[in-house]
């Protein structure tokens, strides 16, 4: 199995979780702070991230409402997934790209910085990261299972 990538897309930053060459690990990669940035060149870092780390898989997290409907949120991330699958190209060698529901993973984004002893002042920088640990893990637990 390639490596994955996983994306937080949020107005503010975008957060960025690589997998392990075998996909059975998420770890944090970086934040892309969308200051100035439109989704276009949003969609270039990331298909810059997935080139260099010749990712198999981007899996972007789809911010539901608890109810499982769609918001504001949501819009913006499929509107971002639209520039990211014309970024990375078409073909058999284009990495594919998936929707995770990522409800909660913020949350527990913050619950894990707390657990790992980092207080709250200090987790802005790095929570996005950590949200997208979040939702790449899920995305790699629930392909592990259907094997």
């Amino acid at each position: 199995m390639a490596r994955w990538l996983g994306v937080d897309a949020g107005a503010a930053r975008v957060g960025v979780a690589l997998s392990d060459p075998a996909g059975v690990l998420a770890m944090p990669l970086e934040t892309i702070d969308r200051r100035g940035l439109d989704d276009l060149a949003v969609a270039a870092r990331l298909a810059g991230l997935a080139a260099e780390h010749q990712v198999s898989t981007v899996v972007v997290g789809l911010p539901l409402h608890l109810n499982g409907t769609q918001g504001a949120a949501a819009q913006a991330a499929l509107a971002l997934v639209e520039h990211l699958k014309a970024a990375l190209g078409e073909g058999p060698a284009a990495p594919r790209v998936v929707l995770q529901d990522e409800r909660g993973s913020t949350v527990q984004a913050h619950g894990l910085l707390r657990q790992a002893g980092r207080s709250s002042k200090r987790h802005r920088p790095v929570v996005d990261q950590v949200a997208a640990v979040v939702i790449l893990q899920a995305a790699l637990d629930a392909t592990s299972k259907e094997k």
